[in-house]
């Protein structure tokens, strides 16, 4: 949803109802993942997608369907023989929710909303099913100073805040997830943790001729990204303007003081030992999910036993990425970061990396739900 929030703060500040219809629930292949959101107004206009274009007009229906009754519903879009039918091309399926917002309900959108321009990040847990049930769409949100809203029973909403503290301690939305009372007397509640974190980090250390590609194609990816190098003469706005910080310090001190998360990627591009060792010692012992250096293979097996004599683990050094990006063919600085953030893609999402056409088995990686039965709830009638 956090794509539609420049969006939401207008309509919000000015009270106007609207519907969100939310995909949180993807089979086999489809053209946008859980989260995504459309925005319907009450003057009908469109704002945000939940299929690239297979199911929009369909979806709006719904959207103007539920600004009219004012009640919350579920649609399931997929294949249909029927040729009338609306529904994926792609062969996959998708679940979505459409709810209704007006000024009484749009608190908990409005701290979401927010929260995300001051960087702190929400987990929104809004139930999805069972259909038809009074719950649907009701929605509890959880952040570091506390919750807001409610599920409709306070053991339920306890046993869905721990749930949403460990997707807010991983960073990233997740198949619903059915949550019910131990003691087997109650109606499962099916719930999506939707994860709304600011955008995740990306450190690029070394402000040579790659290093410009690589941070325009990381900003279209949707990251915050931060360019470092100790030469002031070479890192500067100017020859960075698409960077939301250039910093002039040595690498390692800075990486040792920024915050890292396990969404962090850094890459390093410097070709400097004096900068490059102490620097991946300091992120491979940390946190960062992806580490990678650029380099020749004489380089990286210099760098490796450099690294090694540093103290560095075995297991740590195994985290390293080089010489990263994808074989491509690159040539230029641009098909350079090309190669390197498909890297950056296929880290995060499990792929391959290798032609689709040679390869076999689903195009996307669907989250595998987990149920969260939790003892403490006792009624969730």
């Amino acid at each position: 949803m956090r794509e539609v929030f420049p969006q939401l703060r207008g309509l919000l500040a000015g009270g106007e109802p609207f519907a969100v219809a939310t995909v949180f629930r993807v089979e086999g292949s489809a053209p946008r993942p859980a989260g995504a959101s459309l925005v319907v107004t009450a003057d009908g206009a469109v704002v945000g997608s939940v299929s690239g274009g297979c199911v929009e007009g369909a979806v709006y229906e719904l959207c103007r369907l539920t600004l009219e009754d004012g009640r919350s519903r579920t649609e399931r879009f997929g294949v249909d023989d029927d040729p009338f039918a609306v529904g994926l091309t792609c062969g996959g399926a998708l679940d979505v929710l459409v709810r209704p917002f007006t000024v009484a309900d749009g608190d908990l959108l409005r701290r979401a909303v927010e929260a995300e321009a001051g960087g702190r990040a929400t987990v929104l847990a809004t139930v999805v099913g069972p259909a038809g049930s009074a719950r649907l769409g009701r929605t509890l949100l959880v952040d570091a100073a506390g919750t807001a809203g409610t599920l409709g029973d306070a053991d339920l909403d306890r046993s869905v805040e721990a749930a949403a503290r460990a997707a807010l301690r991983r960073g990233d939305s997740g198949a619903p997830r059915p949550v019910g009372c131990a003691d087997g007397r109650y109606d499962e509640v099916d719930v999506f943790l939707e994860v709304v974190a600011p955008p995740p980090r990306l450190l690029v250390f070394g402000a040579v001729e790659p290093a410009g590609a690589l941070t325009r194609l990381a900003k279209f990816l949707g990251y915050h990204v931060t360019v470092c190098d100790a030469r002031g003469l070479f890192a500067t706005r100017a020859r960075f303007p698409d960077a939301d910080e250039v910093v002039v310090q040595w690498p390692a001190a800075y990486l040792r003081a920024t915050a890292v998360d396990e969404r962090t990627v850094v890459c390093v591009l410097t070709h400097d030992e004096k900068f490059d060792v102490p620097l991946l010692e300091e992120a491979l012992r940390g946190p960062a999910g992806y580490v990678g250096a650029l380099g020749s293979r004489r380089t990286h097996r210099d760098r490796l036993s450099r690294l090694a004599a540093a103290g560095v683990r075995a297991e740590q050094l195994e985290r390293l990425s080089s010489p990263l990006g994808l074989d491509l063919g690159a040539r230029t600085p641009e098909e350079t970061a090309v190669s390197i953030v498909a890297e950056i893609i296929a880290h995060r999402h499990g792929g391959s990396g290798a032609r689709l056409s040679r390869s076999a088995g689903p195009i996307h990686r669907a989250d595998t739900p987990v149920p969260l039965i939790v003892p403490q709830v006792r009624r969730c009638s």
